[in-house]
């Protein structure tokens, strides 16, 4: 996600995205505490303001967090499966022929 600040500055929040496989919210009232701050960060965006919460998304060039998170995980398991990290796949998955 991108936020203008000032007239022509930028600045993307990864703390929202960073670790996210690791800090995943798992209670709903904890990922929906979390959409609400990006819900709310959209709106500041000039520009953005009235418009719906996925045309402010689309205007960012984000997405939810629930897909970013969707997104992480599936990333992640390509990572592991192809061999970037040192798990063991077999532990963790059961890939079916």
């Amino acid at each position: 996600m991108i936020y203008t600040v000032g007239h022509n500055g930028y600045v993307r929040p990864l703390h929202l995205e960073y670790c996210v496989q690791v800090w995943s919210p798992h209670l709903k009232k904890d990922i929906e505490c979390l959409e609400k701050v990006q819900r709310r960060a959209t709106k500041l965006v000039k520009g953005l303001k009235h418009k719906s919460y996925a045309e402010r998304l689309a205007g960012v060039h984000s997405m939810s967090l629930e897909k970013g998170r969707a997104r992480g995980d599936l990333i992640q398991i390509s990572r592991i499966l192809k061999g970037f990290h040192s798990v063991d796949a077999d532990h963790f998955f059961r890939i079916g022929r």
